[in-house]
């Protein structure tokens, strides 16, 4: 882990962040920025800095990641009428963090569309 990752300081509690669940792989909690009405994150307690970092025996971490986010948005009332998970990565992809999240954005109809 890195000295300066605030990911993996939430992870351990170090720091402070707004927790709404977690299991023994992944934790979620609520953007600080939102982009959304709904902005959520979903995070890998084990340091990964980006989805390009992911192997192949991370089948089941990303899985588990998707799995748990949509559990967090039908939690949060998004299930019925849509979502948007998003996976940044790298600077140009506009990943700000270097610890692989995947945003969870709702509650309102986004723009954007990709297809």
């Amino acid at each position: 882990m890195p000295d300066d990752c605030i990911f993996c300081k939430i992870g351990t509690g170090e720091i402070k962040g707004d927790v709404l669940d977690h299991d023994d792989m992944v934790l979620v909690l609520n953007d600080l920025h939102p982009q959304a009405p709904v902005h959520l994150l979903v995070l890998p307690f084990r340091h990964i800095s980006s989805v390009a970092d992911l192997g192949e025996a991370d089948g089941e971490l990303i899985s588990r990641m998707v799995l748990v986010a949509n559990r967090a948005a039908a939690q949060q009332g998004l299930a019925e009428k849509g979502y948007r998970l998003a996976i940044n990565c790298g600077i140009e992809g506009g990943q700000t963090v270097e610890h692989l999240h995947m945003h969870v954005l709702g509650g309102r109809q986004l723009s954007g569309a990709l297809g």
